[in-house]
């Protein structure tokens, strides 16, 4: 289980380094990522929440890296494209984030082990959904199939799995704030913040596991 953003591309982009590569992928993230990398993920999150100024929030600075970063700084709620990938091993069968789905709303995976279905956050084409049958979780891949493909695994099981997700995401955003430093000094401070919201982890980098 990884947390995955979905990246729309790059050709083009210039106010940092980032990977050049085709839109519309999936990049793990976690605290492994190369300085690039992370420079790809954070033009990500920025792009999907670059939105007009509305509802009275500034307007935009003149300036291009502050006119790129100003709705991922002052706009709520933020959102990360993408969610969680499973891959069964033993099988090969993988569970993608359905499309609008996002990294933001990771810990609703938790209402599946109250009983709760999911197929309302985890996005559509594909349509995933997570169901609880006693001490069994089972992750579809898509509910609109009529063959239902899943991934079975014990509640214990998803516990240690969303305890990692957080550790990856923790650990993704330390590294995001010390790139920060280093490529938007003047910014570094508010950008991690929005990261942290982004991303639905504690601000000062603690694990909260819910």
């Amino acid at each position: 289980m990884q947390p995955v953003l979905e990246v729309y591309g790059s050709e083009g982009f210039t106010l940092w380094p980032v990977a050049r590569s085709e839109p519309f992928r999936y990049l793990p993230l976690s605290g492994t990522l190369s300085p690039v990398e992370v420079g790809t993920a954070v033009m990500g999150i920025a792009e999907a929440n670059d939105i007009d100024p509305e509802d009275g929030r500034p307007r935009r600075p003149a300036d291009p890296l502050g006119a790129f970063l100003h709705d991922l700084l002052t706009m709520e709620p933020l959102f990360a494209p993408g969610g969680l990938r499973v891959i069964d091993t033993t099988t090969g069968t993988t569970l993608l984030p359905g499309c609008c789905s996002g990294i933001e709303d990771w810990r609703e995976w938790w209402s599946v082990l109250d009983g709760h279905a999911s197929s309302g956050f985890l996005g559509h084409d594909p349509d995933p959904c997570g169901e609880l049958h006693g001490d069994i979780v089972r992750m579809i891949v898509d509910a609109e199939r009529d063959d239902r493909p899943m991934i079975e695994l014990p509640t214990a099981d998803l516990r240690r799995l969303l305890a990692g997700v957080e550790r990856d995401l923790i650990a993704f955003h330390r590294l995001a704030a010390s790139w920060a430093e280093r490529y938007v000094p003047d910014r570094a401070a508010p950008l991690a913040a929005a990261l942290a919201r982004a991303l639905d982890v504690p601000p000062e980098g603690s694990q909260r596991v819910s």
